[in-house]
């Protein structure tokens, strides 16, 4: 009965069936797709839990001020020094600003720089249920007023809702990363292919799995409380198009196989799935497990990346065994045109790259899995120089908008905490003690009068370093030590500081906590699957070694090539999720077919026979992610450039080097001990073919088993 099901999507009469549940399912998909935006939450604040320090500070100061603010610094320079007609200028702008929607309160400043060359004005934005969008708007507004009639003097916006601007900007540009995503996968297919037509197949169901799991996504975040942000989107829409491109790939290149045995295209397709869904569907699994255990996360946003993209692989799966079969059976063998698969036809193969490549390894294993662990090792110790500590404001882009310019010109002429200053509560009674005592501070540059109201104080600490810099965050543990042993105050320290404190500590936890858990989650998947111990031992190692050197690697080249201050505090985390999981894919992809082989003809039969059938289309599949993961670096962002590149290198050098030589060479050295204890590891393998001379002779690889 499983066989059956299994084989159910490309039967003769089935497949329309499918075809038309599929065009069902995607007409609400589309529509509920294109509202995802309406339920993201952009604000850094909101992906931190309830029972951080900074988010509950803001609670306690909603009686007090405005509650969902941001501050945004207008600035005005001019190189050879403002003129009064300039901050003539400036001050009638300030009264034009509190007209604009969604500016609240009234403007400080403006306020003229000691060395008379710039002009600061400080002016808070609401931030309604469109969040950082609706941010965005009023900072061109902003901008709008302060461009005009400028005569010259230079006009900025920074500050946190320059900055939010500045983001939901760049991230604008997710329609242009979907567009240039599908054009990588065509060119790979192309290339791998040669076919005009067939890479279409694969690109319409990848292209529907994305819309599908953005409509899912969407109904999880409206009713069911999941967190969405921008980043959830790109990286979405990557993910998606990556992995389950690869399993197309997969079903390509077993069902292009079993076209070479069978007349009839539909037995050729059930056969193909039977043969091949089981290795797809735990690849997926592992993903999707190790994606799901995001969920432990204490960041909001980390927690509700991990089922988002869960649900993006798992409905990927769904789409490539189900719509994919259909969609190949509807064409026909037409597809694959101008070179059409025929019974009988192309089943002598002669030696292969792959096949060189597993003579080459099985003439001295041992050499060659040392030498190459050695080599990634080397390549890991760049990984201790990689901070990852945070980015600042004035970091977080591969360009220079505006919000960092203005950045650099307000540190120029003002002080460079001015503008965003920390939020601290305490009980009324104490406001003095904890005033005294922030003031005392190292770094802080001042502290306000409170105001006082239902019993509880506010004040505003100003900071001498730049708000969102490792040193303010240094600033705001110091000003925490100091308020904190204040008995009876309940003193606690905010702002947007604070915030970004608070999430690089939830951060430094998520990592700590989640990366052991998944690789024990992910080495009981490979057990049940593999039905042995060793092997599974052996695969976790190879693919850790593998984030290991890609990590090294991509911390020298952001330092020492692309000039990158540093990485966000989860880069690691999602780096390592990620390239352990879609490793992992791979070697499920590989091992799987090198048991296939050994059940029959031993394991180092099935080590040499395995690499020979699968080395094609992992590579192909290997391109694929890397290729959908690198075109991340077209967003004007230095974490989608950087976990972008991470994982497009990290996939490239699982494919190409951990896969191909360091997997099979264990496994040639290693032999049937890799399936113990199970059943597989009581049976001996025949003795290797020797030559007329004495010597090992080239082993037979059997094609399409």
């Amino acid at each position: 009965m499983m066989r059956r099901m299994v084989s159910w999507p490309g039967g003769r009469t089935a497949k329309w069936v499918v075809l038309a549940v599929w065009t069902l399912v995607l007409i609400p998909a589309l529509l509920l797709a294109g509202r995802l935006g309406d339920v993201e939450e952009n604000d850094n604040a909101a992906w931190l839990p309830d029972h951080a320090e900074s988010t509950e500070a803001v609670a306690r100061a909603e009686r007090l001020r405005p509650a969902d603010t941001l501050p945004a610094i207008v600035l005005y320079d001019r190189p050879e020094g403002v003129s009064a007609a300039d901050m003539g200028k400036a001050r009638a702008d300030a009264e034009a600003f509190k007209g604009v929607a969604n500016v609240v309160g009234q403007p400080q400043g403006p306020v003229k720089a000691r060395d008379g060359r710039a002009i600061r004005t400080v002016v808070q934005v609401r931030k309604d249920r469109t969040g950082w969008e609706g941010v965005g708007k009023v900072v061109d507004a902003l901008t709008e007023v302060g461009e005009t009639d400028a005569d010259g003097l230079g006009f900025h916006v920074t500050g946190p809702a320059g900055q939010a601007s500045d983001s939901i900007r760049a991230f604008g540009g997710g329609g242009g990363l979907t567009t240039i995503t599908a054009a990588v996968v065509v060119v790979i297919l192309l290339l791998t292919y040669r076919s005009p037509v067939l890479p279409l197949l694969p690109l319409l169901t990848a292209g529907g799995a994305l819309v599908t799991s953005e409509a899912v996504i969407y109904l999880l975040a409206r009713h069911a409380g999941l967190t969405v942000n921008k980043q959830t989107g790109f990286i979405l829409t990557v993910l998606v198009f990556g992995a389950a491109t690869d399993y197309g790939l997969l079903l390509i290149s077993r069902y292009r196989e079993e076209l070479l045995r069978h007349e009839d295209r539909h037995e050729a397709m059930a056969e193909a799935l039977r043969r091949s869904v089981s290795a797809i569907v735990a690849s997926a699994g592992t993903v999707a497990v190790s994606l799901l255990l995001l969920m432990l996360a204490t960041l909001n946003s980390t927690q509700g990346l991990g089922p988002a993209c869960a649900v993006g692989v798992l409905v990927g799966l769904v789409a490539m065994v189900t719509l994919m079969p259909a969609l190949l059976v509807a064409c026909g063998r037409w597809i694959f045109w101008p070179v059409r698969p025929s019974r009988g036809a192309g089943t002598a193969a002669g030696q292969g790259l792959w096949d060189r490549v597993g003579a080459a390894v099985a003439g001295r294993p041992r050499t060659v899995w040392i030498g190459t662990a050695l080599l990634l090792g080397v390549m890991a110790t760049g990984m201790f120089g990689l901070r990852s500590d945070g980015l600042s404001g004035t970091d977080q882009f591969t360009g220079r908008p505006q919000s960092v310019a203005g950045e650099e010109i307000m540190s120029a002429h003002f002080p460079a905490g001015a503008g965003d200053p920390l939020l601290v509560v305490a009980d009324a009674a104490f406001a003095e003690p904890v005033r005294s005592a922030l003031a005392a501070v190292p770094g802080v540059a001042g502290v306000s009068a409170p105001m006082v109201g239902d019993a509880t104080a506010m004040m505003l600490a100003e900071l001498e370093d730049d708000p969102s810099s490792t040193a303010a965050m240094r600033t705001v543990e110091r000003a925490r030590a100091a308020v904190h042993p204040i008995e009876g105050a309940r003193a606690q320290v905010g702002g947007n500081t604070a915030i970004l404190l608070d999430t690089q500590n939830a951060a430094a936890r998520d990592s700590a906590v989640i990366i052991p858990i998944v690789l024990v989650v992910v080495f009981l998947v490979l057990t049940l699957l593999l039905r042995a111990v060793v092997a599974p031992l052996l695969l976790m190692a190879t693919v850790v070694l593998s984030f290991a050197a890609a990590l090294g690697v991509s911390g020298l080249v952001f330092r020492h090539v692309f000039g990158f201050a540093g990485t966000e505090a989860s880069f690691p985390l999602l780096t390592f999720v990620f390239l352990v999981a879609l490793g992992i894919d791979y070697n499920i992809f590989l091992v799987t077919r090198v048991r296939e082989v050994a059940l029959l003809h031993g394991t180092r039969r099935g080590a040499l026979t395995g690499l020979s059938a699968t080395g094609g289309v992992i590579t192909s599949a290997g391109l694929v992610l890397a290729g959908t993961f690198a075109a991340m670096a077209s967003l004007p962002l230095v974490f989608a450039a950087e976990l972008g590149f991470a994982v497009a290198f990290g996939v490239l050098l699982d494919t190409l080097v951990v896969r191909s030589v360091l997997v099979t060479a264990l496994t040639l050295d290693v032999g049937r001990w890799m399936w113990w204890p199970g059943r597989l590891f009581r049976r001996q393998d025949p003795p290797p073919p020797t030559s007329s001379t004495g010597g090992p002779a080239r082993e037979p690889l059997l094609r399409g088993t």
